[in-house]
């Protein structure tokens, strides 16, 4: 249940999610650490001796030098979700794409896990996202997506490696973009 549906403030409620993302993104970073990769845990929030704050400068630093980054903290204010601080922070940048994992295939005509019926999509423009409204990301994130042309694909998190699939270039999920 959203907190903010249960009686706390919008504004308190999208800082404490952003302050999950921070801790989930520790977490994720200690995971890497275990596997000797490299990482840095970047934030939109300022969270002192524990992440580093983000700055496009610091983040393209780390990823020349063969750092994976975690970035966190959403866009650092509230009312923005974290597919839109995802697509922002891939347009600075420079992403090739933006992977969206979740925990269906990809985009459907509506959702799959009430609606046995629903269409898959195996590819889509930016447009066709918000003219079907389709909900499987903000329509803040697909514009600003679609006004600097980044490609989107939106694929299951859970399936294994599925990761590595769509970072490979293998058709999995929905393609949104205006060129492939």
């Amino acid at each position: 249940m959203k907190l903010s549906k249960s009686g706390v403030d919008r504004t308190r409620s999208d800082q404490l999610g952003m302050i999950a993302t921070n801790i989930n993104a520790i977490i994720l970073q200690d995971s890497l650490k275990k596997l000797k990769m490299p990482s840095s845990v970047l934030s939109a929030i300022e969270i002192q001796n524990i992440v580093e704050p983000y700055t496009v400068q610091k983040c393209l630093s780390c990823l020349e030098k063969g750092i994976v980054v975690i970035i966190a903290g959403g866009t650092g204010n509230p009312y923005f979700t974290t597919d839109t601080a995802a697509a922002l922070r891939a347009i600075e940048i420079g992403a090739d794409i933006f992977l969206k994992g979740t925990k269906v295939d990809g985009v459907y005509s509506s959702d799959p896990l009430t609606n046995p019926k629903a269409k898959k999509y195996t590819k889509l423009k930016h447009m066709d996202v918000l003219e079907k409204n389709l909900r499987i990301i903000d329509s803040t994130a697909i514009s600003l997506s679609m006004e600097n042309n980044l490609p989107i694909i939106v694929f299951n998190l859970r399936k294994k490696r599925n990761i590595e699939k769509a970072i490979m270039g293998n058709k999995i999920g929905t393609y949104i973009g205006n060129n492939k």
